[in-house]
């Protein structure tokens, strides 16, 4: 069996979204529920892509659809606690991205949890993939892993 992973710092992502945690996040044993950090992870990448003016989700022709997620959980996290969700793109295909999000509790440096989701990007009514459009691939570039 092979070690387990240890979280990364803050340093290692290249993007930042701030998301404030809610009462009903937490779960009846005390902490954020692990549903809510596949919440925070589509959030943090989505209201990213909105704001680098790439994703219009109500009128645009092109869509992101959750082909694969995953995550690994290093500490709790719990309502009030602000979370930092670093984004980082760790690969672009033709016509798919994997996004790789850490979510940092408060102030602290390590990571609570880290997960990853792949985007494929399909045309909105066919849903048939469709190449990432230049100004999307720009903004990923930015905070690409890839050299």
């Amino acid at each position: 069996m092979s070690p387990r992973p240890k979280p990364s710092a803050r340093a290692a992502y290249r993007a930042f979204r701030t998301i404030q945690t809610r009462w009903m996040d937490n779960d009846i044993y005390g902490h954020m529920n692990n549903v809510v950090h596949y919440s925070l992870f589509d959030t943090a990448v989505n209201g990213w892509l909105i704001e680098q003016g790439v994703l219009d989700i109500h009128g645009g022709a092109r869509v992101g659809l959750v082909v694969e997620t995953g995550c690994r959980y290093f500490a709790e996290m719990a309502f009030p606690d602000v979370i930092t969700a670093g984004i980082r793109v760790a690969h672009m295909g033709t016509s798919s991205v994997r996004y790789e999000v850490g979510l940092f509790r408060n102030d602290e440096d390590t990571a609570s949890a880290e997960g990853f989701f792949i985007h494929v990007y399909v045309e909105r009514s066919s849903r048939k993939p469709l190449p990432l459009d230049p100004g999307l691939r720009g903004a990923l570039e930015e905070i690409a892993l890839l050299t």
